[in-house]
């Protein structure tokens, strides 16, 4: 789950240039609260490590995005 939000954020983020500041920072909020939760999911599952990690490094990534923002 957390890749397809990464994808659909990145496609949103990409293509809708008249997106506002405030349907970016909601976009970005929902992609990190979603990946959150699957890093959190992940961390029951043995030999996940690595699924989770990349689940961190996209939150990470949109928390990163929505510092950008005014």
């Amino acid at each position: 789950m957390c890749a397809e939000v990464c994808d659909a954020t990145c496609r949103v983020l990409s293509e809708q240039n008249r997106l506002d500041e405030d349907g970016i920072r909601v976009q970005l909020e929902w992609c990190r609260t979603v990946c959150l939760e699957c890093a959190h999911a992940f961390d029951d599952q043995p030999g996940a490590e690595d699924a989770a990690k990349a689940c961190r490094n996209c939150a990470q990534a949109c928390t990163d995005f929505i510092a950008t923002l005014n």
